[in-house]
């Protein structure tokens, strides 16, 4: 697998936007997911998307409240879906399935991060049940319309937090010694070894795989849940996105593309990259950041008092085949439970 984990040079940079890399490429009739396609990232890869021609189901928690934010997108309909739930998922995936349509691309890009200790009505940790474990459910729904585009991608959006923490094995859900990061951490690299291993299974059936770092993108919306609803933990206040570099003295945020930080619209690049370039079409599995495919990096603590040079290329317990199949069963398992 790690062999896979060279750039291909595609000619783009790390400051290249969403409509940069979709340039020149027609996507009428093509059928589109994205997960919180109205909000951050995934709101920018939708209007990318949709300006190249494809026709976007945006999966919200609140399809009335993301309406705004997709007013006046072509092509682009929302509907509910709840990630901490697995019901709403399987309704969402058979309402997908009932329309009868192809689903050429899922981007799973919903994700919290970081915050207290928040578990789902299973009592599996909310970082882990939201941006991996709930992803792995509505893609295995959709299945049957990813095989009916004969000819599909999957695209999970990761980040360079994976390698703050393998797979808790012995522990998942962090029922002793939780911290924010490290779950958050645990469910990045899990989002990696799904891409793995969905690729392994289903690339002959023409479904391809790919794990994407967007960068460190601010005014993302991205933070953790609390039970009782929209509610928001502000665990990140200015004094400490000061200290880390991320805005300077006058609040204003701080753009710096060769160090990773990035605009919505560039941190968008990458996930509509892995959607759609050409130079994709004979690989998948793969890590993939500012536009291309990563190198292989080498593990090393993360220090993340400043965000100057924090590493984001992919380390190797994240592409262990190994581990990829070892999660996908156990995946199975607590999706059962």
């Amino acid at each position: 697998m790690t062999q896979k984990q060279r750039p291909l040079g595609s000619g783009f940079t790390a400051a290249s936007t969403a409509d940069d890399v979709l340039k020149g490429i027609d996507l009428s009739g093509t059928n589109v997911v994205v997960t919180g396609g109205h909000v951050g990232l995934g709101l920018e890869m939708t209007r990318a998307l949709s300006k190249a021609g494809a026709s976007v189901t945006v999966g919200s928690r609140d399809p009335d409240r993301a309406a705004p934010a997709l007013a006046g997108i072509e092509r682009v309909q929302a509907d509910r879906l709840n990630l901490l739930d697995p019901a709403s998922i399987d309704a969402f995936a058979a309402r997908y399935l009932d329309s009868g349509r192809p689903l050429h691309v899922l981007i799973n890009s919903a994700g919290i991060m970081g915050g207290p200790l928040v578990r789902d009505a299973r009592g599996y940790e909310s970082q882990f049940a939201t941006n991996y474990l709930g992803h792995f459910q509505l893609t295995l729904g959709l299945l049957p319309a990813l095989r009916a585009a004969h000819g599909a991608r999957v695209v999970n959006l990761t980040s360079g937090g994976h390698r703050l923490s393998d797979i808790r094995w012995d522990d998942p859900h962090f029922t002793t010694g939780y911290d924010g990061m490290l779950a958050y951490g645990q469910s990045k690299t899990a989002n990696i070894l799904f891409a793995v291993e969905l690729d392994r299974r289903w690339a002959d059936a023409g479904i391809r795989g790919y794990a994407v770092h967007p960068g460190i993108v601010m005014g993302t919306n991205l933070g953790p849940w609390l039970a009782e609803g929209e509610k928001r933990t502000p665990w990140l206040n200015d004094d400490a996105l000061r200290a880390m570099g991320l805005i300077d003295e006058s609040g204003r945020t701080i753009i710096d593309p060769l160090r990773g930080k990035k605009t919505p619209q560039q941190g968008a690049g990458t996930g509509v990259f892995a959607a759609t370039s050409p130079l994709l079409a004979d690989i998948g599995g793969v890590y993939l950041m500012d536009n291309d495919i990563s190198p292989l990096g080498t593990p090393q603590p993360i220090d993340f008092g400043t965000h100057d040079d924090v590493p984001a290329d992919v380390v190797p317990h994240a592409l262990d085949p190994e581990s990829a199949r070892r999660l996908w069963d156990l995946s199975e398992r607590l999706l059962q439970g």
